[in-house]
């Protein structure tokens, strides 16, 4: 599998850490940012520095925040289609960049139970169409699962969300699984699995924190993808800086360690843990 990075440093500073990613040998990138900060990014000239560099930019993670809201399975329809101006746009900056994944969260949280029918409905509307926007411009759109009250929290709900259209794909984020195991989620979603995301958690929430630092059997996790077939970008989505509430580590994470981190995994060795997870007092 190639080694990716979602980009870190937010839209100001992703472009310093390439040639860092490169040397290390990180293969290919996520464009991912902080929701108000799309607006704000160099994307072509991220695109050609990563190009030099010979690192792929393979996905892009749409917009899921900005300054107004991005919601595809909100019950208010002016929210919807703003939301899918927004999402078609970036889609067509993935594909100016040289992506060709696009990943989108189905819904904003919480989502009341009341309400989750028809938001699912919703939902669905949403990603079929974000899917033909997608085609016209060679892009795949990967629906991501997500945690606690939101859509697609089950490989069930999301397996219904995907059944939209049938160009629509998962991505899936390991540490969001809260219902369920990860054995159950490749068995029932496997082969709509076109990209990653990896990160370590405790099982009670979505934490981000390097493999090592929580509780997910990585030998285990590796076996299950091999089995499926995956054979897409073995994606990070973590945080480079320590973050006190969640993690304490001895320094900041490296490129270096994200390449070594994925070795380690990839050849079933002991990982190098870099931090402490489940610090007493962790924020739920």
């Amino acid at each position: 599998m190639k080694i990716g990075l979602s980009t870190p440093g937010g839209a100001a500073n992703a472009a310093s850490y390439i040639d860092s990613a490169a040397r290390a040998g990180i293969d290919c990138f996520e464009v991912s940012l902080p929701g108000r900060e799309y607006a704000a990014m160099d994307y072509a000239g991220f695109a050609a520095k990563s190009r030099d560099a010979g690192v792929e930019i393979r996905s892009f993670h749409l917009p899921f925040y900005t300054d107004v809201d991005i919601d595809p399975a909100s019950l208010d329809a002016a929210v919807r289609r703003r939301t899918a101006e927004v999402h078609a746009h970036y889609v067509g900056v993935a594909a100016s960049m040289g992506a060709r994944l696009a990943v989108v969260h189905a819904c904003l949280e919480p989502v009341e139970d009341a309400d989750r029918a028809e938001r699912l409905a919703r939902a669905k509307e949403s990603m079929a169409a974000l899917a033909e926007a997608g085609a016209r411009e060679g892009v795949t759109i990967c629906v991501e699962d997500l945690p606690r009250s939101c859509l697609g929290n089950t490989s069930e709900e999301l397996a219904d969300i995907v059944a939209a259209d049938p160009r629509l794909r998962v991505c899936f984020d390991v540490n969001h699984l809260l219902k369920e195991t990860h054995a159950h989620f490749l068995a029932t979603l496997g082969s709509k699995i076109a990209a990653t995301h990896i990160s370590d958690y405790d099982f009670v929430n979505e934490r981000h924190w390097l493999p090592g630092e929580g509780k997910i059997d990585w030998p285990s996790l590796m076996d299950g993808l091999e089995s499926i077939g995956y054979a897409g970008a073995f994606n990070y989505e973590l945080g480079f800086k320590g973050n006190p509430k969640t993690v304490r580590r001895r320094r900041d994470l490296t490129c270096s360690d994200i390449v070594r981190n994925a070795h380690e995994i990839f050849a079933r060795k002991p990982l190098t843990v870099i931090g402490e997870g489940g610090l007493p007092g962790l924020i739920v």
